[in-house]
Formats: C-alpha cells, structure tokens, sequence
C-alpha cells in the first residue's frame, strides 16, 4: 500500500517541524512539502498533488480557510484538516 502523500502549511516552523515528526514515528504517511503562507500552499497543492493537506487555519497571504475553498473547488481529490489553536466557534467553523 502507498504511502498517504502529505503537505503541511502553518506559518510557525516549529508546529511543522513538530507535526512532520510526529506523522514520520506513524509509517505510511509522507510528507512531500511544507508551506508557510497559504500562496505557497496553494502552489505546492498544484506542484505537489498530495493525498492530505494539513493546514493552519490562520496564515500570512491567505488565511486557511480561503485555501481550503480554493483547494476544494480546484484539487477535489485533495482532502483538507485544519489545524487551528482557536476555541472560539467562529474560528473553527463550527455554527
């Protein structure tokens, strides 16, 4: 079976760093690029095409959730989890 091909987008290196080890310790998963700002991650989702993206919900150049809109409508075969230290509803989308 292949590896689950993941791209990880947080403006804070060390949440990214964090992360990739953790999912690295999991086998099967993969992380081909990381993105600090949501442009970068819009042109590595283009570039890259990963199974998972695994991103912050607040960015620089783009917030998360408008790359999430973006990838959804133009990479539908790219799965979204957002990552995000807000508790309020707002943030995290819950209504």
């Amino acid at each position: 079976m292949p590896n689950i091909k993941v791209l990880l987008a947080d403006d804070h290196a060390v949440v990214r760093t964090g992360i990739a080890t953790m999912l690295a310790s999991l086998g099967g998963i993969e992380v081909i690029g990381e993105a600090s700002n949501g442009r970068e991650t819009l042109a590595l989702v283009e570039q890259l095409r990963p199974d998972l993206l695994l991103c912050d919900i607040t960015m620089p150049e783009m917030n998360g959730l408008e790359v999430t809109k973006r990838v959804a409508k133009e990479f539908p075969n790219v799965r979204v989890i957002m990552l995000s230290m807000h508790a309020s509803e707002e943030m995290s989308g819950k209504r």
